[in-house]
């Protein structure tokens, strides 16, 4: 038996959420086209026949500009010293930079094997895939480099017998139904958050926060009802968010509410308010409150 612990690191963007979901088969973590969308690490644990492999999903590497994207940042590297391999997710459709060349010299002096996973090879034309490899192989040495395609699911077997093969020998960490360790409220406020930023624009999907206020679990074929509070930074955000007549609020609240039934399998009552809470993503207290914690020293 295999089991341990892989980080899945790399720049916004890169599809590590998708990667995650599709590896794990239930979507836990939120995914957008938006950059910066993972805001916490999280937990989900794959059980196979011949080991056990807990996966940390972590948020996009990138400059900080708040105190809530140095939480952000200092969580995914955090995870490097804890894991016993690393997966560095590279978006293969985009041409190599800074950015790329931070990851590599982040993980630099690290000692446990990494994977390059070249994700997005959907988007790759094939001729320039090998290549691709070729140049990557240049940079440094690897336990292996994966391409995949989160999407579509391509490849994405192979990447993980290769994670299996590389872990240490053990007993596995987890009880083999464990699926998380994210609590229903913060899935509820990745849920609602998740359709803000499907449906909003600019710099809305940045400055947007949800906390959920009241979870009243379902008794006897009753209605799950949750009560959650979108915070925006300033006044002129609140009307953008509930739209004309209500119609914005309402569409993030019907797509929340679709996929918590889907999730929690019970109908659900969703309520949303809207608040205003200038410089919030620079509040230590809160940020603590709506779950993004710096690491544990």
């Amino acid at each position: 038996m295999k089991a341990g612990f892989v980080s899945l690191i790399g720049r916004p963007n890169a599809g590590k959420s998708t990667l995650l979901n599709r590896m794990v088969g239930v979507k836990l973590a939120i995914v957008s086209d938006k950059p910066q969308t993972t805001r916490n690490r999280i937990l989900a644990v794959k059980s196979y026949p011949d080991g056990q492999v807990a996966f940390l999903d972590t948020p996009g590497i990138h400059r900080p500009l708040h105190r809530m994207n140095v939480r952000m940042v200092d969580a995914a590297i955090d995870t490097i010293r804890e894991v016993d391999v690393l997966g560095v997710v590279i978006d293969a459709a985009e041409r190599p930079g800074r950015g790329s060349r931070f990851l590599l010299e982040l993980v630099g002096a690290v000692a446990i094997p990494i994977v390059l996973i070249l994700n997005k090879i959907d988007l790759v034309a094939k001729l320039t895939l090998l290549p691709m490899l070729d140049e990557w192989q240049r940079q440094r040495e690897f336990a292996d480099i994966v391409p995949v395609s989160a999407l579509s699911g391509d490849n994405v077997d192979e990447l993980e017998r290769v994670f299996l093969k590389l872990l240490p020998e053990g007993a596995p960490l987890y009880p083999a139904d464990f699926l998380t360790d994210q609590p229903e409220r913060a899935l509820v406020a990745e849920m609602v958050r998740e359709q803000v930023l499907q449906h909003t624009r600019a710099e809305l999907p940045f400055s947007t926060a949800v906390m959920v206020d009241r979870f009243e679990e379902p008794e006897q074929g009753r209605l799950m009802r949750l009560y959650c509070t979108i915070l925006v930074e300033r006044e002129s955000q609140k009307p953008i968010l509930i739209g004309r007549g209500g119609e914005m609020i309402k569409r993030i609240g019907t797509g929340a509410r679709l996929e918590m039934e889907r999730f929690f399998r019970t109908r659900v009552f969703l309520d949303l308010r809207v608040k205003v809470k200038a410089e919030w993503r620079d509040d230590d207290r809160l940020l603590d409150q709506i779950g993004v914690r710096p690491p544990e020293k």
